[in-house]
């Protein structure tokens, strides 16, 4: 179980995405859970706050895909309505009152659009490489001003931004290299667009700024690597030895390899039923709680 790649031979790079890197970072259990566990255990039932999010991202993407003389806040509003997700609330009041909701919040936002200022990429996938991993993604929208990229990324949670969040935030930064890489033009600013309040916080990174980014990417990357490694071997054992095939029992040592990181957020963990420390550190949430008053 403990074995690890041969002294001397080359590393298999690690693919992942930030939202990978970033589940590992958050909570190591939950990452085995979602990408190590097959079958996956059962998720809770899904939230409401995370339907409105899908619902304006997807009617944002698409509105940038219509003609330049239908991309108006009328056409944004229907897109909203007919792509509406309508899972997680309390009930069809409920979802309607936030299809509604939502439909304004994403007409206001085109409204203060350039429908011709036709964005690089729109939901567009970019991708890097280091020594230690190969590292994709999606970003919202890719934008060209001037000679340079900015990364764009759209949110619709309650919380206000600050340029802290859009600084320090690892998935950004490096969406703004792969799309450097692979667009051969410069990107260092990065945007977080605030639906609900129309604000537009963004940072201006430096060379070194998205250099330590991308290495603190790649130490994630090895540590979660590591761990994958010891679990695919154990996973391989079991599979010669399960012939009845009743589900294995994860052993103490690789649980501890995939530790519970325990706090406030594990109220909207999605396997929260699975894990007794993260009921303990705090207290159950109902799918539409995450929504703003």
């Amino acid at each position: 179980m403990d074995q690890l790649p041969l002294e001397g031979m080359p590393r298999r790079l690690y693919a992942c995405t930030p939202s990978r890197l970033n589940n590992w970072l958050d909570c190591p259990r939950r990452y085995r859970f979602t990408y190590m566990d097959r079958p996956s255990p059962q998720k809770g039932p899904p939230w409401a706050h995370n339907s409105v999010g899908a619902s304006v991202h997807n009617a944002l993407a698409a509105w940038w895909r219509e003609p330049y003389e239908r991309r108006t806040p009328v056409m944004a509003g229907i897109l909203v309505t007919n792509g509406w997700i309508g899972e997680g609330f309390r009930d069809v009041e409920q979802s309607t009152a936030w299809r509604d909701r939502a439909r304004e919040m994403v007409s206001g936002y085109v409204a203060s659009l350039d429908p011709s200022d036709e964005p690089v990429g729109v939901e567009r996938t970019v991708a890097t490489r280091t020594s230690g991993m190969a590292l994709s993604g999606r970003i919202d929208r890719l934008d060209r001003r001037g000679e340079e990229l900015v990364v764009v990324d759209y949110k619709t949670g309650r919380r206000p931004l600050t340029s802290d969040d859009a600084r320090s935030s690892l998935a950004l930064a490096v969406y703004a290299v792969a799309s450097s890489r692979v667009m051969h033009r410069p990107c260092r600013k990065v945007e977080l667009h605030h639906l609900p309040t129309g604000a537009i916080v963004g940072w201006e990174h430096t060379d070194e700024s998205l250099a330590r980014h991308l290495g603190r990417a790649e130490e994630i990357a090895i540590e979660a690597s590591e761990a994958d490694e010891r679990y695919k071997a154990w996973a391989g054992t079991v599979r010669v030895k399960n012939v009845d095939r009743t589900p294995p029992r994860v052993p103490e040592k690789i649980d501890e390899l995939f530790p519970p990181r325990t706090g406030p957020l594990c109220s909207w963990c999605d396997f929260r039923r699975h894990c007794p420390e993260g009921q303990a550190a705090a207290g159950d949430r109902l799918p539409w709680d995450g929504l703003a008053d």
